[in-house]
């Protein structure tokens, strides 16, 4: 049990009494995220033993993305921490406890594995690095938490900025925006730092120096555990801060500003069969930038909140009568010529009326986008870059809520490096993607907001 007795920190104790139904913790590297997870996981099972000599005691799995994740950073380290105290099955991959507690050790990587929780109860669930998991695999693991008993119900996150969970743990936890069903109630999160581990700190001190010697991004995400960046970002230039909404340098998003009548406004869409569609408008002022005033996202409920991941829900003659109706509506749309392009898949009809030709029965007409991912992504790369005045090429208005919740989740493609992952929520900048291409513009070099322009130092002027 020396393991379990090491005096955890301030932040790791606030994590060992969390007692939500949904707890996370992390934000950063270095933060002690798996010692405190196998801590608390042993603690549970040694206080919750069977209540009579016929039951079970409690049932607590440990979760990561693959089987040598978990066999490294939990299997090998408790074993040696329990020896003595209870008994390992390596081919049950479970530790069985003196009281009838169990810990079991549970992985899920790919489409399918969904089925190691499929009709298995457990009554509290550690998942570790979630943000290296899907969104839906993360709901199936957390369906799995249950049970006709009184030992207590809960999930405990542990996580880093990045991944393909990162929109989801964000919003949970960081942003704290909830849908139905979710109750903020259920909802705590510790955010720890590599500071905040002391026992790291005095052990190896130099990687605290590490930290802060990386590029400005990474750094921000890893030391500073920003959920705005991190690493493998596709779009690693976004900046979102609120601190310059009003005068509009150093940042993508914005309040909104008034648009001129002489402004003409696009309507991009890309359709969803199995996902959410995006419909996103677009204008470009005077000076060429160009601006994200309005969306339409996924599911809308009357009060105007978009739902993710449920764009599947409406056929297309109820999103583009939705459509209709915030174009006759929207403060900014209303009474506009209203252009539109759109991925030239919709013009694809192998069954009946095609989606574009759905379109045209609400007045809704479209021309076919350039497609071409890589020279779009480019398009879209260059508009975000910064002049030396803190000026971008693109900026999005504050109300366009889910773009800016998905485009800084989106990652590079891992076998394409030039590409974005498309199994993430790309659906806005695919939009985009196809708008930025209509308004093509050649790169500039790029300025970082944390640091000067080239020339600013005189060290520089040589």
């Amino acid at each position: 049990m020396r393991e379990v007795l090491i005096r955890p920190t301030e932040k790791q104790l606030r994590f060992l009494r969390m007692n939500r139904k949904h707890n996370g913790y992390g934000g950063a590297r270095g933060g002690g995220k798996s010692w405190v997870l196998r801590t608390k996981a042993i603690l549970l099972a040694n206080k919750y033993g069977r209540p009579d000599p016929w039951s079970e005691g409690i049932k607590i799995a440990i979760v990561r993305r693959t089987l040598v994740d978990v066999r490294n950073n939990h299997i090998i380290p408790m074993r040696i921490a329990l020896l003595g105290l209870a008994k390992f099955n390596q081919a049950e991959r479970t530790f069985y406890f003196p009281n009838g507690a169990t810990i079991h050790f549970e992985y899920f990587d790919h489409e399918g594995d969904e089925t190691h929780f499929q009709g298995v109860e457990y009554d509290v669930i550690f998942i570790d690095e979630a943000t290296q998991m899907r969104e839906d695999w993360l709901k199936k693991i957390a369906a799995s938490c249950r049970g006709a008993n009184s030992f207590p119900h809960r999930i405990y996150y542990t996580c880093n900025p990045g991944g393909e969970g990162h929109a989801y743990i964000k919003r949970i936890f960081i942003d704290r925006q909830y849908r139905d069903g979710e109750d903020p109630n259920d909802y705590d999160f510790v955010q720890a730092k590599v500071t905040d581990n002391t026992v790291l700190m005095e052990m190896d001190p130099d990687y605290l120096t590490f930290l802060k010697n990386l590029p400005p991004k990474i750094r921000s995400a890893w030391l500073d555990g920003s959920w705005d960046v991190y690493s493998g970002m596709f779009f690693e230039s976004w900046v979102n801060d609120p601190d310059h909404y009003d005068d509009r340098v150093w940042t993508h998003v914005i309040n909104p500003i008034t648009v001129r009548k002489h402004w003409q406004i696009t309507r991009s869409f890309d359709w969803g069969y199995r996902r959410p569609f995006s419909c996103g408008y677009y204008t470009i002022d005077d000076d060429g930038m160009m601006y994200r005033i309005a969306e339409l996202y996924g599911v809308q409920k009357s009060g105007g909140e978009s739902l993710p991941n449920e764009g599947l829900k409406w056929a297309p003659e109820r999103v583009f009568a939705e459509i209709q109706r915030m174009e006759r509506e929207h403060p900014l749309l209303a009474g506009r010529e209203i252009y539109g392009v759109a991925d030239p898949a919709i013009w694809d009809a192998e069954h009946g009326v095609s989606i574009a030709e759905t379109a045209m029965k609400y007045g809704l007409f479209f021309e076919k986008g350039d497609h071409q991912r890589i020279p779009g992504w480019m398009q879209c790369q260059y508009r975000l870059q910064f002049d030396e005045d803190g000026r971008p090429g693109f900026q999005v208005f504050r109300s366009c809520t889910e773009f800016i919740r998905t485009l800084p989740t989106l990652q590079y493609d891992e076998h394409r490096a030039e590409d974005l992952d498309s199994s993430g929520e790309d659906h806005a900048a695919d939009e985009w993607r196809y708008y930025a291409m209509r308004h093509q513009i050649t790169p500039h070099i790029d300025v970082d907001p944390e640091l000067p322009a080239w020339g600013a130092d005189p060290l520089n002027q040589r």
